[in-house]
């Protein structure tokens, strides 16, 4: 056990976003994501079944830096020209990262879905989750941690 990790965050989701690096994506996919076919090019899978993107993302964000070097490290899958779907899930997301990045909705793209497909085959991992929003799919690209000028660790 350990302090202060939020307890949804599962030892190999901790683990996948303690090895990626700057520049790195991850994939937050939905319910009716094609996770398992997306993954299977060369990233990681990680199943989160019974969790939300909502409530992942945020204990996500208490860890995981957002990209600085880029305006919109941040990826929605954009609806689809003609589909009367509506998207209140990304009000949502829009507080959470706007809670863990001065941005706040500016760093936050709509990527067309096949691009968006594109882009999730080339993260280095992709969390499945139950979400069962339409249109939930998020990539998030990892940033740095910034020394904090505080006490050095080691010998």
């Amino acid at each position: 056990m350990l302090k202060n990790i939020p307890p949804i965050l599962s030892p190999e989701l901790l683990k996948t976003l303690c090895e990626m690096g700057h520049g790195d994506r991850i994939v937050l996919a939905d319910g009716n994501f094609p996770a398992a076919s997306i993954a299977a090019g060369g990233g990681r899978l990680i199943r989160c079944d019974g969790h939300g993107i909502p409530e992942l993302l945020r204990a996500i964000l208490v860890l995981f830096p957002l990209d600085t070097y880029v305006d919109q490290p941040v990826g929605l899958m954009a609806v689809t020209p003609g589909d009367p779907v509506e998207t209140p899930i990304w009000d949502k997301y829009y507080t959470l990262i706007a809670d863990a990045d001065p941005r706040g909705r500016d760093a936050v793209r709509a990527v067309e879905r096949f691009a968006f497909y594109a882009e999730a085959r080339a993260a280095y991992a992709v969390v499945a989750t139950g979400e069962s929003a339409l249109y939930a799919n998020m990539i998030l690209q990892k940033g740095v941690v910034m020394p904090s000028g505080g006490a050095q660790y080691g010998g």
